[in-house]
Order: C-alpha cells, then sequence, then structure tokens
C-alpha cells in the first residue's frame, strides 16, 4: 500500500499553464508564443529551485505534442499526454545534467536527435540543472543549439544561470521564473489541505509558506509531511515549529527582554532551557536574528506593510509594536551583526556550545551600547572643553560648561581662584552645546597680551626667540615700539628681514598695512610694562629655573670671564642667531657643535650684565 503512495509535490503538480502558480508574465509569454506558432528552438528556464522551472517546461512539451496541438489546453489523455506525465522517454526526454555532464553524454544524446518523434510533433529535450555541463560538453552541444535539426527543441533549466556560457544563453529565449510570493503559496496550500482533509490552521500555512522562500514544491513537501499529525488534531504553528526545529516566538520574545533589559544572567538561564529541549547552538542563534529583523522591520516600516514582510501574525506584532521603543535603530542593528559574528564562530568552534554563552552574555550587555542621544551629548562636551578639570588647573582657567556663555578672565589671586567650588560633572550632561564668541580686537589697554599675540604671528622660531630679549614699550595700531638694551641687537634687527616679519606680523594683529614699528634703546620716558598675569605653567618653570645655575648680575664686582667655550642645546642660540642669514638657514642648521665668537660671548655678558658659573 505505501508503494502506492504518491507524495503531495507530486500529485498536485500542475498540468496546463492555467494551473502553474505564479509566473504570470512566463504564462502570459508562453501562451501567445503558442498561439502565434511562433516557437523558439531552444529555452532557457532559470530562477530559485521549487518555482515551476521543470514543471512548466513538461507542461511546453505536453501543450506543443499533444494531439489537438500546439495548443494551450492539452488534453492529458492522448498517447503523448500521457508518456509525459509518466516521465516515459519517447519523444520528450528529460536528462539530469548533475549525472549526464560529460562530453561523451552530450555526443549520445546528438547522436540521437537525428531520429523523427514518434508520437507528437516535436522532439523534446528537458535538460535539468544544466549548469553542471562541462565546458567541452557545452561546446558540444553548442553548434546543435546553433542550427538543430528540424522539429528538434532544446529546454534548458538551472538555478545557477551565471555558471551557463554567454554563448548558450545568447541562443536561447531566457526565462526568469520568480520567488512565488507568500499569499500564492498560501491559496495554493489551503486547496490541497481541503482536497487531503488535513486540518490545519491558516497561520501554520503562513508559516510554512514563510520558511519555503518562495519555493512551492518545499511548501508542498512540508505539508506532506505535517499532515501526519492532522489526523486527531489542527495543526498549529507550534506544530511547524516543532517539525522544522525553530523556537517559538513566545520564546524568542522572553530571550529579547532579557537582552534589552541587561539581564545577563536571566537570559543565561532561558538560554540553557533552549538548549537542553534539543535545539543547536547555530539554530538558536538564527532564529535570533530573524527575531531582532522583525523588530527591525516593525521600527522601520508602515505598520499595514508590517504582517506581509515579517510574516507574523497580529498579536505577534503587537508584541514588536511594544518593544520597538525600547531600542533604537543603530542598537538592532548593532545587536545583528553581534549575532552575526557569533553564528561565524559557532561554525568554526569545537565547543559550540561555549561560543553560544559567550555571546549571550556579550548580547545581554547593552551598557556599552548606549543610545545616540547619549554618544551625541558626550562629543558636544568633548568638543566644548567641558570637561571637569584638576583641582590645580583651576587656579588660573574656571571651568566652562557647553551651557555656559564664555566670561572675561580676570585675574585672581591662587587662594582665590582655589576656593573657587568644582563644578558637578553629572550636569554636563544635560546642558546644550554653545559655540563661543569671537574674541574682540586688542585695545591696547594690557601691553603683556597685546605682545603675546604679536608674538604669535611671528612664524620664524629664531626671530620670536631674539624678541624674547626685548622690552615692548608701545603696541598700538599707529606705531609698535621695541627696545633691547643692547645696540647691536638694535641694529641687527633694523638691518635684516626681522623687522619686516614684525610689520607683518603687527599687520596681521591689527587688520592693517604699513604698521610704523620702532625698534630702539630703552629711553628715560619709557613707560613701564604692565605686570605679566602668572600661569601655573610660568610659575613651574620659574620653580625650574631657580634649581638651574644663575647668572651673576651686575653688582659683583666685574671679573674677565675665563670662557671654556660651552655647548650651546638652545636651538635660537648659535653662530646663526645673530647672523644676517634668513631664519630659515638658521632652523636648518643643528643646535650641537655650535659655539660663540669671543666678541658674541662679551655681547650676551653685556646683555645680561653677568657672567658664566662653572
Amino acid at each position: 500500500m505505501s508503494g502506492n503512495y504518491v507524495p503531495l509535490y507530486r500529485k498536485y503538480r500542475p498540468q496546463t499553464l492555467d494551473t502553474l502558480v505564479g509566473q504570470e508574465h512566463i504564462k502570459k509569454a508562453l501562451t501567445s508564443a503558442i498561439e502565434l506558432g511562433k516557437i523558439a528552438h531552444a529555452f532557457l528556464f532559470t530562477g530559485p529551485r521549487g518555482t515551476g522551472k521543470t514543471s512548466t517546461a513538461r507542461i511546453l512539451a505536453k501543450s506543443l505534442n499533444c494531439k489537438n496541438g500546439p495548443t494551450i489546453h492539452p488534453c492529458g489523455v492522448c498517447e503523448s499526454c500521457v508518456d509525459i506525465t509518466n516521465t516515459v522517454p519517447i519523444d520528450v526526454i528529460e536528462i539530469d545534467a548533475a549525472s549526464n555532464r560529460k562530453v561523451e553524454d552530450t555526443q549520445s544524446i546528438l547522436e540521437k536527435i537525428q531520429y523523427v518523434p514518434v508520437h507528437g510533433k516535436y522532439k523534446i529535450y528537458i535538460i535539468d540543472e544544466v549548469h553542471m555541463l562541462t565546458n567541452h560538453a557545452f561546446n558540444a552541444l553548442l553548434k546543435t543549439l546553433e542550427e538543430p535539426p528540424e522539429n528538434v527543441i532544446f529546454i534548458l533549466a538551472t538555478t545557477e544561470v551565471h555558471k551557463v556560457l554567454d554563448t548558450i544563453k545568447s541562443r536561447c529565449q531566457r526565462f526568469d521564473f520568480r520567488r512565488i510570493t507568500t499569499d500564492d503559496i498560501v491559496k495554493h496550500l489551503r486547496y490541497i489541505s481541503d482536497e487531503e482533509k488535513i486540518n490545519i490552521s491558516d497561520d501554520a500555512l503562513f508559516a510554512i509558506a514563510k520558511n519555503s522562500a518562495g519555493g512551492m514544491r518545499d511548501s508542498i513537501s512540508l505539508l506532506d509531511q505535517l499532515s501526519l499529525l492532522g489526523v486527531s488534531k489542527q495543526i498549529t504553528v507550534d506544530d511547524v515549529n516543532a517539525v522544522l526545529g525553530r523556537i517559538s516566538f513566545d520564546v524568542l520574545h522572553k530571550l529579547s527582554e532579557k537582552i534589552i533589559n541587561s539581564a545577563p544572567n536571566e537570559a543565561i538561564e532561558i538560554l540553557n532551557d533552549i538548549y537542553n529541549s534539543g535545539n543547536e547552538p547555530l539554530q538558536i542563534l538564527t532564529n535570533l536574528s530573524e527575531y531582532f529583523k522583525n523588530l527591525l522591520i516593525v521600527k522601520n516600516c508602515r505598520k499595514e506593510l508590517l504582517v506581509e514582510l515579517t510574516g507574523l501574525n497580529e498579536p505577534q506584532i503587537e508584541e514588536l509594536l511594544k518593544q520597538k521603543d525600547l531600542l533604537e535603530t543603530q542598537q538592532i542593528v548593532f545587536l545583528l551583526e553581534r549575532i552575526t559574528y557569533y553564528i561565524k564562530e559557532v561554525k568554526l568552534a569545537t565547543n559550540q556550545h561555549l561560543w553560544l554563552e559567550v555571546g549571550m552574555i556579550d548580547l545581554a550587555n547593552m551598557s556599552e551600547n548606549t543610545t545616540l542621544l547619549d554618544l551625541q551629548n558626550r562629543v558636544k562636551a568633548l568638543e566644548s572643553g567641558g570637561f571637569q578639570p584638576a583641582p590645580q588647573q583651576m587656579v588660573s582657567r574656571p571651568v566652562q560648561t557647553p551651557l555656559q556663555q564664555p566670561k572675561a578672565v580676570s585675574v585672581e589671586k591662587p587662594a582665590e581662584s582655589a576656593a573657587r567650588p568644582v563644578q558637578n560633572q553629572t550636569e554636563e550632561k544635560e546642558e546644550i552645546f554653545t559655540p563661543p564668541p569671537m574674541s574682540k580686537k586688542p585695545d591696547g589697554n594690557d601691553i603683556h597680551s597685546l605682545w603675546q599675540m604679536l608674538l604669535t604671528n611671528i612664524k620664524s622660531p629664531a626671530t620670536k626667540a631674539l624678541l624674547n630679549l626685548a622690552t615692548p614699550v608701545k603696541i598700538a595700531s599707529d606705531g609698535v615700539v621695541i627696545t633691547f638694551k643692547n645696540e647691536k641687537l638694535v641694529s641687527q634687527i633694523n638691518d635684516t628681514n626681522k623687522k619686516q616679519m614684525i610689520i607683518d606680523a603687527a599687520n596681521t594683529m591689527f587688520n592693517q598695512s604699513n604698521t610704523s614699528v620702532t625698534i630702539r634703546l630703552p629711553g628715560s620716558g619709557d613707560t613701564p610694562v604692565t605686570p605679566k598675569i602668572e600661569q601655573p605653567e610660568a610659575k613651574a618653570e620659574e620653580e625650574k629655573k631657580k634649581t638651574e645655575p644663575q647668572i651673576i648680575k651686575a653688582h659683583e664686582p666685574k671679573v674677565e670671564p675665563k670662557v671654556s667655550e660651552p655647548e650651546v642645546t638652545n636651538e635660537s642660540a648659535g653662530e646663526e642667531f645673530f647672523d644676517d642669514n634668513t631664519d630659515e638657514q638658521a632652523d636648518s642648521k643643528p643646535a650641537e657643535n655650535v659655539r660663540f665668537e669671543s666678541d658674541q660671548e662679551k655681547m650676551i655678558l653685556e646683555l645680561f650684565d653677568g657672567k658664566y658659573i662653572e
């Protein structure tokens, strides 16, 4: 009795173009070709498995060889139709290219095509999985496809058309089969279930159709397997998941809640229950990735499309709608990326359960994957400088948060500045970033700050180092006056291009041209310089200088020093420092092995009114 049983996918194979499910564009094209009598000598059917390629090839063969044909409605009872239905190789020969892929097999076929058809009008060769043929077999078939004998038709079917030679494809009429829609599969499954008296719910049929990925043959085969369960009770979605080895939606929903709520301990407990139920690690991760994929669709797509895109029923979609506000899109994408990573690791690992648990703990620790708003607030705080300085830094620089407008820095004593309270760093997360205002044009009230601004506009390090020996007397838009104690330095500046650098820096500072710059010796009427505001860095430098050898001032008896020509390590020192050459030459020469000439040594000693200390 079991030998007479016909599987459902064979019993309900379409026999005419009208009964072919889906593929409306192919049905229309073939119907028109048959009605108009424009039958090509070679066809190429390509598309995913289970979409009707071989069935359509048989239907076309019936339509052409039926005693009433060519017709779009073959009778199915004539000798030719019966032979095609029973796969009797008389006028229609089906060949599996996977097992007949050699050139000798192809030559054997080509030798037989010279014989005339027996019952029908055409001798038709259906070559399934034609991409499995070798290149030599393709080349042997090529000439026959180009100029076939009269009344010979080739129908080639393949799931991997990119492996077929272009010379073969160019000689065939190509028909691309599409995946059958879920709705069409569900309708056809319901028709078969009613015919076979299978007690199954619509949700179960929908789950079957969704799992088949657009293939009708896979759906019918799964329905045939489930039909054994529908004798005493109705077949449900849980039965479908049990047969497929899939985890139910409710279990995945509980597991996803633990992941979203960053509860790794509880997530591991649920994971162990799933694993002990017989589910493999790879299967668990795959089902979990599909769950978060559906959550991503629910979060970003219109509600009326959710049933079609996710394959879930209304109650399940409602659960996802409640969950979608707990995560941002980038967080769901992050979870999918991590799950994909652990799927790859599980495939290669010898201890798959270990990597499954490691992956679950990683997914459940959502604290590392902060929300986009938190990340934006952190970036704003860093860009605005709104960080918590160390207590010693607060002496000279007050804390400025993104919410505060920059204020003028007032000169305070270190004790007063240090007494300021430290601003709470936790408040910075809620503050809004406000860019600082542009600095005002210098007004000449603080000659020291103006002098520092002027020095920053000088590009040459050698000139800038030389000006550290100068004393600013006047820095204003109507003129700049700088004094040196040594006459040689005055002439050195005035006679070289260093003065032009000072003029250019003053022009840039005051946004004008031809600023008057005077370099001279100190005068009796020069006003004293505003005291320098001591910064923490300068104070530290001063403390460092106290520990170094100091120069003895002029109040000591002046003694002619005995100079042993020490090496000068300062890059700005050396013979080039007071030379008439350009600053670029001074910068390019190394500082080591450079020594002062005797007259330069005297000039330095006179400048500082002191002497060297051994």
